[in-house]
């Protein structure tokens, strides 16, 4: 890094303002991917719809940030990160507020998906801002700060979604955004440093459209294999292969075109490239294990709506402390270590989770929420600190694009394999369970009250038998979920041996180009 980025850095006129404009608006988007969770209910009776359309809510969100997440780096060069930062931020707001006025099911799905094309870009930029405007010995504690909003969000969705659903109504799981936006747009747009845009040539028209078709084609695969019955599926193996070819030809054209819009040369950084790997990992636990807790904690745990949300509370609160706690130490320490202990922390708790029963007090399920927060807080900081260590300048914005397009696929991948199995898990053990019920069976013999009250003969009897099967059924499929879970961090720890080891105490060297 030069003289003057670096003082440029240091000397960044009302830098704490211009962090909390980006926190309110890295918040408002991590947010958005869960919070309307558990309002879907509430939005299929108003809106008329069956529940695998009122998925599409959430799904059409996702999809359109991941396919627009690929060209933040080339919209970023083209019209600067200023302009296309409030345009975005705008846009965000607006489509939120018009998700919440939506009258049918069409106008909802169509809003979020502008709604998603516009918050893509708001990760990516906010956390590339944060990076140029703190100098390099504060960029630790710097992206711990941004992280908490990208970690913390998706986390404290569900809690915020339930709590404005019961108590106003779940249109405002988006008009909550109005407030915090207006604030975040007048912010950024009196105090964000404006630098003018630099020339980056034609825009790379096929390889966007190869790279969506295939993010597209595999995310509706995910989303929809489960209810179509995957490979049974003609449309799910037509997604399959589309998204394959999708992905084939985004390769050769990565490979042998003169000029891309995602550039080679952030695939010739090693610790970037491992940072993708470990990132992945991160997004599949992060919004897997998000996904999973609430039907547990309510369907078999037997805990009130507001009880489960506050069940969830400890996740973020361990993740914010040990984000501040890394942030801190990861100058000092170093990184790989700090994710090393992540992992391990990451990876107990989630042994914890094979173990849990109904019978769970709710002291230890907070107890195994809060080391499963603290173990992301752990990796996700000095993560960003090694992602981006050895690459240059110039690519960051690109790099910060590709980190949460993968982070986004990962978490679609984990969502729809937990949910998979879960469903497979369940059916498979309730069959398993099931053969014991036989006359043979002592407890159901005949001459006590409880073999009256469990007489499979009686439908009473029989419902209530059922009911005791498929309880214990996925009681062991959230199990084999969490081992699942438990195992995708291997590949993320393995990926450890391949970073280079950031020097303690030293700033990263940074090429030119720190403010755009």
């Amino acid at each position: 890094m030069s003289a003057e980025q670096l003082e440029a850095g240091e000397h960044t006129p009302n830098r704490a303002l211009i962090t909390i404009c980006l926190m309110i608006a890295t918040l408002m988007q991590a947010l958005d991917t869960t919070i309307a969770n558990v309002a879907l209910p509430y939005m299929q009776g108003a809106l008329s719809a069956s529940y695998d359309q009122i998925t599409w809510v959430l799904t059409s969100y996702v999809v359109m940030a991941a396919i627009m997440t690929a060209p933040v780096g080339w919209l970023s060069a083209r019209f600067g990160r200023k302009n296309l930062f409030v345009t975005c931020l705008v846009g965000f707001t607006i489509t939120s507020m018009l998700c919440g006025l939506a009258g049918s099911l069409t106008q909802i799905v169509v809003y979020r998906l502008l709604q998603g094309a516009f918050g893509a870009a708001l990760v990516p930029l906010s956390q590339s801002t944060m990076m140029d405007i703190y100098p390099a010995a504060q960029r630790g504690t710097a992206m711990s700060i941004w992280g908490m909003g990208v970690m913390v969000g998706p986390i404290l969705g569900p809690t915020l979604g339930g709590y404005l659903t019961a108590n106003f109504d779940w249109r405002y799981v988006f008009f909550v955004n109005l407030p915090f936006g207006i604030a975040a747009i007048a912010g950024l747009v009196l105090l964000m440093p404006r630098v003018k845009p630099r020339g980056t040539g034609r825009f790379d028209w096929t390889g966007f459209a190869v790279l969506s078709l295939g993010l597209a084609a595999l995310q509706i695969a995910l989303d929809r294999g489960e209810e179509l019955d995957w490979l049974g599926s003609g449309t799910i193996i037509a997604c399959f292969v589309l998204a394959g070819l999708g992905f084939y030809l985004f390769t050769v054209h990565m490979l042998t075109a003169r000029n891309t819009f995602i550039p080679r040369a952030v695939f010739n950084d090693r610790n970037f490239i491992a940072a993708l790997i470990t990132m992945a990992s991160v997004g599949m636990v992060l919004l897997a294990s998000s996904a999973l807790l609430p039907p547990y904690l309510e369907n078999l745990g037997n805990f009130p709506v507001a009880t489960a949300g506050l069940l969830m509370a400890p996740r973020g609160v361990g993740t914010m402390a040990t984000m501040l706690i890394a942030g801190r130490l990861v100058s000092r320490v170093d990184a790989r270590l700090l994710m090393l202990s992540g992992y391990i922390m990451l990876g107990f708790s989630i042994f914890m989770q094979t173990g849990w029963t109904p019978s769970n007090s709710a002291a230890y399920i907070a107890l195994t929420i809060f080391i499963q927060g603290a173990g992301l807080g752990f990796v996700f900081v000095p993560l960003q600190v090694v992602a981006f260590y050895t690459l240059p300048a110039e690519l960051r914005t690109q790099g910060t694009s590709l980190l949460s397009l993968v982070r986004n696929v990962g978490s679609a991948i984990g969502i729809s394999v937990t949910t998979s199995l879960l469903d497979h898990a369940g059916q498979y053990e309730h069959a398993n369970l099931a053969q014991f019920i036989t006359p043979f069976n002592r407890a159901l013999q005949t001459g006590g009250a409880v073999s009256h009250l469990l007489a499979p003969a009686t439908p009473g009897g029989a419902a209530l038998l059922n009911s005791m099967v498929n309880t214990q059924a996925q009681i062991i499929a959230y199990m084999d979920d969490y081992k699942f879970l438990l195992f995708t961090t291997i590949p993320a720890m393995a990926c450890l041996l391949l970073m280079r080891r950031p020097e303690i105490n030293r700033p990263p060297a940074l090429d030119h180009g720190a403010f755009d």
